[in-house]
């Protein structure tokens, strides 16, 4: 691990200002929205408009790199969100933050575009793995990091605005200034959609799931702890439980990922999300059942993302896990857009309560599905196989296509997955 943040420190530095910055101002949007009187309906389509524009820039950050270059792109997607980022304030209109978050999320899309394929590039064959975990352990410090600034200044203000806009500026100088050489952009070859749904109907399914909640906690757990009547220090408070919910839990799901049939653990991890969303809908009123369940639900739901590509993967070649990547990516996405309104619309109708009961339903039917799922096709975990290789790689929601895609060559380094797997194996 050492070895590799000597190697990657700049851009480890980097990702941790960025990291600052994002998370600041996702948690911001809904406290200065509720205070400029937005309903929770078009904060919702504030929130899904981020992602629109994150789904949007993950798939033509590549091309834009091709065709001008790692530091050009850096550079002027750098330069749109530390404008949009000080746009916020001044434009305080539903429709203007509508059309900033879509801005913002493209930009942020290519930004982690181009430094993720530099730290792929600067990652070996014996290093990528430990090269992903630091980079989850540095993508979760920085949030939880951010949601303390929210308490440094009034959100009625400008102050909080441009503490991110500052700290995104400063993160591209280790970036662009220590790094180097810049690396060479290689395309994989497509894989359908339809194709992966055959591969692997739950991993499909589940993406598609699990990107609908963590859309709901990323962006509309401020906006929950609004309505809620939670201080702003409580808010952060709770949103910082959530992630770091994420970053305690993955490496036990990560072990016990490689040594028993995913589908269980899938499946639990989904029933206990279920218990940690009713614990808030039912108990919300209480602030440390709150943080119980904040934790739960962050540290169900990140390692869930990671299980899904994980599982997908043991269906697929090694020549074809780069190729899914893509397919995982938006499928994710999709669901990402879907989660924030359908979360507005629960809480415009049951109130508070609202966001946890959606996280129940989404989580009762992810269960739901993978239980059929394990009715109808045996697992492809055979318990006399050796599973000291490490096969499942530390990936959070946020990660592009790059990171991704070093996760599935991680995944293909370590486990031999060459043998044609009949279909009768098949989720």
């Amino acid at each position: 691990m050492w070895q590799v943040f000597k190697s990657a420190w700049a851009l480890l530095l980097g990702m941790l200002l960025l990291m600052i910055g994002n998370g600041l101002q996702g948690s911001l949007m809904g406290i200065r929205g509720a205070i400029e009187d937005f309903s929770t309906s078009e904060l919702s389509i504030i929130t899904s408009a981020y992602f629109v524009g994150f789904l949007f820039g993950s798939r033509m950050a590549p091309e834009m790199i091709r065709r001008v270059g790692h530091i050009r792109v850096f550079a002027a997607l750098g330069s749109f969100i530390s404008a949009v980022l000080i746009l916020y304030p001044t434009i305080t209109e539903p429709w203007a933050w509508i059309l900033l978050r879509v801005v913002f999320g493209f930009s942020f899309s290519g930004v982690y575009v181009t430094a993720e394929s530099w730290l792929n590039n600067a990652s070996t064959n014996q290093t990528r793995g430990k090269a992903l975990s630091l980079y989850m352990i540095v993508q979760m410090t920085g949030i939880v990091i951010s949601q303390a600034l929210l308490n440094v200044a009034d959100p009625a203000g400008f102050v909080l605005f441009v503490i991110p806009s500052v700290l995104v500026s400063l993160s591209f100088a280790p970036i662009l200034l220590s790094v180097t050489p810049t690396p060479a952009f290689e395309t994989t070859k497509a894989m359908s959609l339809r194709q992966l749904y055959e591969v692997s109907p739950t991993g499909i399914v589940g993406m598609f799931i699990m990107g609908m909640v963590f859309a709901a906690q990323f962006g509309m757990a401020s906006v929950y702890g609004t309505e809620a009547g939670l201080s702003v220090a409580q808010i952060s408070i709770f949103i910082s439980a959530i992630f770091l919910g994420g970053m305690v839990l993955q490496y036990p799901f990560g072990w016990f990922s490689d040594r028993m049939d995913r589908r269980v653990l899938i499946l639990a991890a989904a029933v206990l999300g279920g218990v940690a969303s009713a614990i808030g809908a039912f108990f919300g009123g209480m602030f440390e059942a709150l943080l119980v369940a904040g934790f739960l639900i962050g540290g169900m739901s990140n390692p869930l993302y990671a299980l899904l590509i994980a599982y997908t993967n043991d269906y697929l070649g090694t020549d074809d896990m780069a190729a899914a990547s893509g397919g995982l990516i938006f499928v994710n996405g999709m669901g990402a857009i879907m989660g924030p309104i359908l979360t507005g619309w629960a809480m415009s109708y049951a109130g508070p309560s609202g966001f946890w009961m959606y996280l129940l339903a989404t989580f009762v039917v992810l269960s739901i599905y993978v239980m059929y799922r394990m009715t109808q096709r045996p697992s492809a975990y055979h318990e006399e196989e050796d599973y000291d290789a490490v096969s499942y790689a530390p990936v959070l929601p946020t990660a592009t296509p790059v990171v991704l895609e070093a996760a599935q060559e991680f995944y293909a380094e370590n486990v031999d997955t060459d043998e044609e797997i009949p279909k009768s194996g098949r989720d």
